[in-house]
């Protein structure tokens, strides 16, 4: 389930409601890194749950661009 990584361009094709239901996906994503990190997952993860955390924030920043507009 490596999904984590959303492009610029990817979310600039998306509509508000994709971007809504994918913020969702990445956050369920991320709380599953998080439990796999208290469990001492491997560092292999780590890079993943950085990933996950940029495109969730790359997904914030498009959404309030667009509600600014």
């Amino acid at each position: 389930m490596n999904m984590s990584h959303v492009k610029s361009r990817d979310i600039d094709s998306m509509n508000l409601e994709q971007r809504e239901r994918r913020l969702v996906e990445l956050k369920e994503e991320l709380l599953q890194l998080r439990a796999q990190q208290a469990l001492g997952g491997s560092s292999a993860d780590s890079g993943a749950y950085k990933q996950t955390r940029r495109s969730i924030a790359r997904l914030i920043t498009k959404i309030n661009q667009g509600q600014m507009e």
